[in-house]
């Protein structure tokens, strides 16, 4: 009676055991495959990468992330919507860095120790670049920088890529359009953060290049929310034209200042490429200046964005798309042009084909190839998206990819250069470019320069 028990007992296990192992199957079918009428799970096993925005968005600079973060999702979405990178799919992550050097880094190296399959790296700003540069190198992670430090014109980083000029090349710009604009005596006003103040040198030695005057040079505490000093310091020095870098709130309160201390009446202003963002505009406009003077007084050196190139069409459908999903972003058409969001899309684009062409998304593997999409080798077919680069590469072509903010080409230290233009804001928050273009500026030119 004993053993029969047992049996039944043994018998009943084994069908609850095989039961087990069928309900088991069948939900990895699910998760896996998914099945008519429930649920599917495909994207929970979907492979992807990531590529980190590591930048300030909060702090003195706050305005910077957003645009970087706006170009990830927008690159991301169009690279997504081509199959991925390899089967792989794009994720965008960001990563505060205070716009501070202290606080970058161990950010980053919280980045990495959280963060998988990690591709690219795109950001790290003047306020951070010295301090995590160094780290992307060690780890061999391919960075696309927004950092115009003099230090990176003669240190090579093999994995540090920079797609705009150096400040120095930036300043003379802003001076080459005082001068365009007959500009005599100038006035100085840059933020004391690291991004800010490496324009001050370079513009004072292209101001007296070009036989002019700095009246008034003023540091802003970026933390400060009233610049009474500063801004009638400034009145008192009666300059033709100021040349700042401000962002954000400090930016907005100094030339609400000047403006009320000069009578209601703005002082002309020429601001780095930087200042074409859409938190800076939003709030002087919507402040006692006021649109029509604004827009009126206001120019802004850039580089030469392609907005009738064959990328601007997709380019901008793309970051529209992504306003709501940003947030300190007042305006998205402000994007459009600014330097910030078009170079890191271009950037993207540029590692994601690279991926494609190496077989490999490990920056090791893939970063040279960066090089020869961008600047070209004989026979290559021109592409200006993501999807056309792929479909070439996928036909055996060689490819050049020419972006939204045109051709890269790079020097020995992985720098691109390329020709500079003089931006006024438009009433609706865009910018469009003025007069002729400024000239293509390397460093040596740079020195010569005016």
């Amino acid at each position: 009676m004993r053993y029969g028990t047992l049996a039944r007992g043994h018998t009943a296990a084994s069908t609850r055991m095989r039961l087990a192992l069928v309900m088991a199957v069948m939900a990895l079918m699910v998760s896996t495959i998914g099945l008519p009428g429930l649920s599917s799970r495909a994207g929970a096993s979907t492979k992807s990468i990531t590529i980190a925005a590591v930048a300030p968005f909060t702090g003195a600079d706050a305005a910077l992330g957003p645009k970087y973060e706006a170009a990830c999702y927008a690159a991301a979405q169009a690279i997504n919507a081509a199959g991925g990178v390899l089967g792989n799919q794009v994720n965008c992550k960001t990563v505060d860095t205070r716009g501070d050097p202290a606080d970058a880094v161990p950010a980053v190296r919280q980045m990495y120790a959280t963060t998988s399959n990690l591709a690219l790296v795109i950001g790290c700003t003047s306020d951070e670049a010295s301090t995590v540069v160094p780290v992307f190198n060690a780890h061999k992670t391919v960075a696309f920088c927004m950092t115009g430090e003099s230090e990176f014109d003669h240190i090579h980083f093999p994995f540090f890529f920079r797609l705009v000029p150096p400040d120095a090349a930036d300043s003379v710009a802003m001076v080459q359009i005082a001068k365009n604009k007959g500009y005599k005596n100038i006035a100085l006003a840059f933020g004391n953060d690291a991004g800010s103040q490496t324009f001050v040198a370079p513009a004072e030695a292209a101001i007296k290049r070009a036989h002019m005057n700095v009246v008034s040079n003023q540091t802003l505490d970026m933390t400060a929310t009233t610049f009474e000093t500063e801004a009638q310091a400034i009145v008192s020095a009666h300059p033709d034209v100021i040349l700042m870098e401000a962002l954000g709130a400090a930016g907005v309160a100094l030339l609400s200042e000047i403006y009320q201390l000069n009578g209601n009446k703005m002082i002309p202003v020429i601001g780095t490429s930087g200042m074409i963002d859409p938190t800076f505009f939003t709030g002087v406009t919507t402040g006692p200046i006021g649109v029509s003077n604004f827009i009126s007084n206001f120019d802004a050196d850039n580089q030469t964005v392609a907005v009738g190139g064959p990328a601007y069409p997709l380019y901008k459908k793309l970051v529209l798309a992504q306003s709501g999903k940003v947030k300190g972003v007042g305006n998205f058409q402000g994007l459009l042009t600014a330097n910030g969001t078009v170079h890191l899309y271009d950037g993207i684009n540029l590692a994601a084909l690279a991926m494609v062409m190496s077989h490999s998304t490990v920056g090791a593997k893939y970063k040279a190839d960066i090089l020869k999409i961008a600047e070209g080798v004989p026979g290559a077919v021109r592409v200006s998206s993501y999807a056309q680069g792929v479909r070439a590469l996928k036909a055996g072509k060689k490819i050049v990819y020419q972006g939204v903010g045109g051709h890269y080409q790079f020097d020995a230290y992985q720098t691109a250069f390329g020709p500079f233009e003089d931006d006024q804001y438009k009433a609706d928050g865009t910018t469009v470019a003025v007069g002729k273009s400024l000239g293509f500026c390397n460093l040596i030119l740079c020195k010569a320069k005016l």
